[in-house]
């Protein structure tokens, strides 16, 4: 199936960085590129009907001229590349292109708000997590992606859904060296059925890439983990959307400020299984 990149742009000081490096790694599979931003404006009470409209039609237009001068500078002349502006909901928009015959990315940027606020991964990105079951490749500012080495978090309490990580590593050419499963807990913790779950995984994808299983089981995994993933190079981080890192208050803090934000690893979000 058609591969096709669908980047939720808005204008911040993160934007050149996604649609950069969207442009690099659809050049690489030649997947079809859609940009799309949702405007946002201000519109007087007072104004009639026909001056809304007015004001509305300006900003898409401002918008749609803005969206193209970027994706001009920056995504291959190769590409087949859409535009695509609305004041509309961005999840209505969303949810209109993924029922479109393609197998897709959603990319967001993600914006360092300082410790506390970065709890929250941003509106944008929880409202995708909560409503669609896109897979969402989260791109920090100043990263630069590369496919070499995933590290995919495995929850025991979750199916792991095997079918959208391989259609994600299907993105991804050449295929990945290496791909760690890993699982953190705590010291004085029995890891339960989560080795055999780990082992089925190695086994699993084994024809995909290098693999191996890790856990980390210490009074800190945490900072084990970080020691391997938080080095700034050639890494990506995959969790599930209803695991541990992404629901506990206290592991999200931990994922997003230490190894995203701090360590600018980019980070894929998977849909969660089906067959539970």
């Amino acid at each position: 199936m058609k591969k096709q990149f669908i980047l939720l742009v808005d204008f911040s000081r993160y934007t050149d960085t996604l649609i950069q490096l969207a442009g690099e790694w659809g050049n690489q599979i030649q997947a079809k590129i859609v940009l799309v931003h949702k405007t946002d404006v201000f519109v007087p009470t007072v104004a009639d009907i026909e001056s809304k409209q007015q004001l509305i039609k300006q900003a898409n237009n401002n918008a749609y001229r803005d969206l193209n001068a970027l994706s001009k500078k920056y995504i291959p002349s190769s590409l087949t590349v859409s535009v695509l502006v609305s004041e509309k909901p961005l999840l209505t928009t969303l949810s209109r292109l993924l029922e479109m015959p393609f197998d897709n990315l959603v990319f967001v940027g993600l914006k360092g708000k300082g410790r506390l606020k970065s709890l929250f991964l941003g509106s944008t990105v929880l409202d995708l997590i909560e409503n669609t079951n896109a897979i969402i490749v989260a791109i920090p500012k100043q990263t630069t992606l590369s496919t070499e080495n995933i590290y995919v978090a495995i929850s025991e309490k979750h199916p792991f859904n095997k079918s959208a990580l391989n259609r994600f590593i299907g993105f991804i050419d050449p295929t990945p060296n290496q791909l760690t499963f890993f699982y953190l807990t705590l010291a004085d913790t029995n890891p339960g059925q989560i080795v055999a779950q780990l082992k089925e995984l190695t086994k699993h994808f084994a024809a995909k890439a290098q693999t191996q299983a890790i856990i980390y089981q210490s009074q800190n995994p945490f900072d084990d983990i970080k020691k391997v993933i938080n080095n700034k190079t050639k890494e990506i981080l995959v969790v599930q959307r209803g695991s541990r890192l992404l629901s506990d208050r206290v592991s999200r803090k931990f994922m997003i400020n230490e190894l995203v934000y701090e360590g600018q690893t980019p980070l894929i979000i998977l849909p969660e299984a089906t067959d539970k």
